[in-house]
């Protein structure tokens, strides 16, 4: 039996309005440090605690290949007094934050696949984070794209939720239960980052993605993704974790502590994950009948540039150019699942018909999701 036959018809970003430079977040930071060791100063003398060691423009980019990133909130991340994002809450009768995040980028992606919200069958929410337990973002989001029928749910497989996403929608598609479904990413990593923490506070930025995928026989679209294939890979670990959850308030000792935000362990991350995925790359490739020499491009998620650039160069036997594997994080930063797609909205448009490339993501686990396409 053919299988139904699947394209990615529209893509939308949604971007906030306010950045923040190496340089200010630098700025800010220090100024934390030399707060924090003024107070503690006795402790730092008598042993019981360590000095906080500042932080400097040259040493974020060299480490990660950020520059900047955009925040739903500057001043709030910038407080050494704060160091947290001031992002009011909205009464249940609001559109939520997240929600409208989402909604900004589908009619984007909508516009882009010559959609209307009437032609879509389910909402996928896929993203690290979600703003609260129930209900799910996404019949919230369906509900304000004035959508009168279909179904949606939330999905969170942090850095690879957006792959994720994509291989649930073209199941859902190729089984019949959907014939259009969008994919929507919308991240708030501001919320969950440890702004005061050396080795992680320049990592994340916020953005939303999405993603309309439909039956190719139905799209009208002039630019088309037909996916040719799909695969997912989860091993655990806890090299990268959050513990922030509902369960914090039985245990009050618990309240407020560093484990409940995003941590890593940075270099463990990097030797166990980027020969996973340059082995998942190959390896998928290869069982649709494809050499490196087929990808014309690499649309990779975007948490580190020296993870990336060691993947493509283990995948294609060579160090790879910005046109191979496109580079956004040095204006995005990490933006968890929504990074590799921000890649392949930005970078898609000068391939030709017939021309072949891979969206990978890849993050805590570990879980990687490959997704490859052709241009129709």
């Amino acid at each position: 039996m053919t299988q139904q036959a699947v394209v990615i018809s529209g893509t939308g970003l949604w971007t906030p309005q306010e950045t923040i430079t190496n340089e200010e977040l630098v700025a800010s930071f220090n100024r934390y440090v030399e707060l924090y060791n003024e107070r503690h100063a006795a402790e730092i003398e008598a042993g019981r605690l360590q000095a906080l060691q500042p932080s400097s423009a040259e040493f974020i980019e060299k480490a990660s290949g950020i520059r900047q990133r955009y925040v739903l909130n500057k001043d709030g991340v910038l407080d050494p007094e704060r160091m947290a994002p001031r992002i009011a809450e909205r009464s249940d009768e609001e559109m939520s934050v997240q929600a409208e995040m989402g909604v900004k980028a589908i009619r984007q992606a909508l516009d882009n696949a010559g959609r209307t919200p009437a032609d879509v069958d389910a909402v996928l929410v896929a993203c690290s984070n979600m703003q609260r337990a129930y209900p799910a973002m996404a019949i919230e989001i369906q509900h304000y794209l004035g959508m009168e029928r279909g179904w949606g749910y939330d999905m969170n497989v942090a850095c690879s939720a957006a792959t994720f996403g994509l291989q649930a929608a073209v199941d859902a598609i190729r089984t019949g239960s959907a014939r259009c479904v969008v994919v929507v990413n919308p991240e708030i990593c501001s919320a969950h980052l440890a702004w005061e923490d050396r080795d992680c506070h320049f990592i994340f930025g916020d953005v939303a993605t999405a993603l309309v995928l439909e039956a190719k026989d139905a799209a009208t679209s002039d630019n088309q993704w037909e996916v040719l294939g799909t695969r997912l890979q989860t091993k655990f670990s806890n090299n990268i974790r959050n513990n922030f959850g509902f369960l914090n308030r039985a245990d009050e000792s618990g309240v407020g502590a560093r484990d409940k935000l995003f941590r890593q362990e940075g270099r463990k991350v990097f030797k166990d994950v980027c020969p996973m995925v340059a082995e998942q790359i190959s390896g998928h490739i290869a069982d649709l009948g494809m050499t490196a020499e087929d990808l014309r491009r690499m649309w990779l998620h975007q948490a580190n540039l020296g993870m990336n650039e060691f993947i493509a160069r283990r995948v294609l036997g060579r160090p790879a150019t910005r046109e191979d594997a496109p580079v956004i994080l040095d204006e995005y930063a990490n933006t968890s699942s929504a990074g590799s797609i921000i890649a392949f909205h930005k970078y898609n448009q000068d391939m030709k018909a017939g021309e072949r490339g891979v969206i990978c993501s890849f993050g805590a686990g570990y879980s990687i999701g490959s997704v490859v396409v052709e241009k129709r």
